[in-house]
């Protein structure tokens, strides 16, 4: 395994954060999860953050700091509106191997429960729905690894984002 990172994407309750935390242990990397990033360096819950700053605000803050994430060999889980933030995003596609865990709606309306205390960024009258066909292109955009977690166990998400990566260092 090299140095570079690898960078978790999805919606939320894909499974980022627990992937991300099994991944790394098996590949002897750091974890590092941008939400709790955002809540340290704010001292506050993303829902109150985006409650106080406004969706786009919000978003501009977790660009700034994803781009400051410390990247080297760390399995990286971000949060699911990480992907409306440009210059992180190639800057994660620059340093390491971005993966998209997808997941099919009805799973992830079944996984969120309530989305502000999720601190789902949603804009008035935006449905969980309309979010998810928005930001389902910009995943599939930013990805270079797609995992279909649709009825898989944690152990096999796992094995097969390995797999993937074995096959991208094959020369």
């Amino acid at each position: 395994m090299d140095r570079t990172s690898i960078i978790l994407i999805g919606m939320p309750g894909a499974g980022k954060s627990t992937v991300g935390v099994v991944l790394a242990k098996r590949l002897g990397m750091r974890f590092v999860d941008s939400d709790l990033i955002i809540q340290e360096q704010y001292g506050k819950l993303l829902h109150e953050l985006i409650e106080e700053r406004g969706v786009e605000d919000f978003w501009e803050l977790e660009n700034r700091v994803n781009l400051s994430i410390p990247t080297e060999k760390s399995v990286i889980a971000t949060g699911g509106s990480a992907v409306y933030g440009g210059e992180a995003m190639e800057h994660f596609r620059e340093i390491g191997t971005v993966v998209y865990l997808k997941l099919p709606y009805d799973e992830v309306e079944e996984r969120l429960g309530d989305l502000n205390a999720r601190g789902v960024t949603l804009r008035p009258g935006q449905t969980l729905g309309d979010l998810y066909e928005e930001r389902v292109p910009l995943y599939e955009r930013y990805a270079r690894i797609t995992i279909d977690c649709h009825g898989k166990s944690l152990r096999e998400i796992v094995k097969e984002i390995e797999g993937q990566l074995q096959n991208l260092r094959i020369p």
